[in-house]
């Protein structure tokens, strides 16, 4: 009999104890598999979805002007001319190394348009990227516009007297009030908004556009990476992230994955402890046993290898139990409590095979002072013990 079969038959002779190792193990692995595969589905669900929430990189014209503004306020009262941006180029940002991770990218054309005796801002934009990059946008009254159609603000439609359905001539052209969006707090409550091609043959802008802006965060690269190949595909633009709204989403995201990691160690400590403490166990309920093997010519490698090999058997197998239950309880966790997720875990093998390997590192380590304890037992005394 060689010393695999005897680790087998002393696994299959004491099932309560190896049920118990497994248990404790499986337990740990399942748990770790079910927290790092949660923490992973509900961070790329997040970053899907800051990818999708809003503008963080913004392409301006370059001036050599100074800003006479602070908070919103201007202190100079003068408006400077900037150099437009050519609509035609912003079709090399397609070019661009990373250009799969942008999200969306909508093009502005700005210009004050007089309304009576008032001034409003308006802005022509691509509404179909505004969907992405504005998804706060909801119409209190009426619909999107279409072509010579325009919607306004909360604030502007308050201050200007319109609704939906009015007219209003703008440089010659006659628009429609097609709706009025819900108050946002933001500066888009006091803008006007059409469509960029009917805004830009207003405002004699056609083929430029004032700004763009652009929805791009990318896990798989820094957003300084973005930055860089936007400047070097646009060379006459400006081309700036905005850091705030970037470092605050990676700063969630890696806190997410700190926790997970966190928590898998102490779990993974408790589990060493109940595998540590139930080999100790069997050890000492086996003393005669192991003095036999060392009375008949064991040495001291043979038990422990004796150990070593009860410990792979039972860890190996506990990994890939681990594992199954921990990516199956994901997917319930999914269902039950993220409404929103689509439910979807991707088998990792990545994940897989580290929590096989990582059941058989803790069941090695738990099981080496156990099996060196074996190895040291005096086969005398453990006779005499008979």
């Amino acid at each position: 009999m060689n010393l695999n079969a005897i680790s087998i038959k002393n696994l299959l002779r004491r099932k309560g104890k190896a049920a118990f190792v497994l248990a404790g193990l499986v337990i740990g692995v399942s748990t770790v598999v079910g927290i790092i595969s949660y923490v992973e589905a509900m961070t790329n669900d997040i970053n899907h979805k800051l990818e999708k929430y809003g503008a963080n990189i913004l392409i301006v014209p370059k001036t050599e002007n100074l800003a006479l503004s602070y908070g919103g306020l201007s202190l100079g009262g003068v408006s400077f001319e900037m150099e437009e941006i050519r609509q035609k180029d912003l079709s090399r940002v397609g070019t661009i190394k990373n250009s799969a991770n942008i999200a969306a990218m909508g093009p502005l054309v700005l210009g004050v348009a007089p309304v009576g005796r008032q001034k409003v801002l308006m802005a022509g934009v691509d509404f179909k990227a505004a969907q992405i990059l504005k998804p706060w946008w909801k119409l209190q009254q009426g619909d999107l516009p279409g072509d010579d159609e325009i919607i306004l603000g909360a604030e502007a439609a308050r201050v200007l007297g319109l609704s939906v359905g009015s007219r209003l001539n703008i440089n010659d052209t006659d628009l429609v009030v097609s709706g009025i969006l819900q108050p946002t707090g933001s500066q888009d409550d006091q803008l006007a908004f059409t469509a960029l091609g009917t805004a830009q043959s207003i405002f004699n802008k056609q083929g430029q556009v004032s700004m763009v802006e652009v929805a791009a965060l990318c896990k798989d690269c820094p957003i300084e990476d973005m930055v860089k190949q936007l400047s070097d595909a646009l060379p006459g633009a400006k081309v700036m992230a905005i850091q705030q709204v970037v470092k605050s989403r990676m700063e969630t995201l890696s806190q997410f994955k700190k926790f997970s990691y966190g928590i898998s160690g102490v779990i993974l400590l408790i589990g060493s402890l109940v595998v540590l403490v139930t080999m100790m166990g069997s050890v000492r309920e086996r003393t005669d046993e192991i003095g036999i093997f060392r009375a008949i010519g064991f040495r001291k490698r043979h038990v422990m290898k004796i150990i070593f090999t009860e410990a792979v058997i039972v860890s190996g197998l506990a990994g890939i139990i681990g594992y199954l239950l921990g990516f199956g309880a994901t997917k319930a966790a999914l269902a039950l409590f993220s409404e929103s997720h689509p439910g979807m875990v991707p088998f990792s093998p990545e994940l897989a095979g580290g929590a096989v390997v990582t059941a058989l590192v803790v069941g090695l380590v738990s099981s080496a002072y156990p099996a060196f304890m074996a190895a040291r037992l005096d086969p005398n005394e453990a006779l005499r013990a008979l």
